[in-house]
């Protein structure tokens, strides 16, 4: 199984990365972006074909290590 983590700074967390980037949208003329949020994406093969075992292991390892979930929120997607 793969599991792919999505992890993002949770809403009202400043993200100067975003802003940085919204800016040089703006400033090459792509008028109609409201807002810009950058994150990061993990992708985890799995030795297993137990799905509920496979989603309560990678959030245990989102919340033990991949995520600091003080600031970021995460979503976990199981293929």
């Amino acid at each position: 199984m793969t599991a792919t983590i999505n992890v993002f700074l949770k809403e009202g967390v400043l993200d100067p990365q975003g802003k940085a980037a919204h800016h040089a949208l703006d400033s090459l003329g792509f008028d109609g972006v409201a807002d810009v949020r950058i994150g990061k994406q993990i992708i985890i093969k799995l030795d297993t074909n137990d799905r509920a075992e496979a989603e309560a292991e990678v959030k245990e390892m989102c919340e033990t290590l991949l995520a600091n979930t003080v600031i970021e929120d995460y979503a976990i997607e199981i293929n």
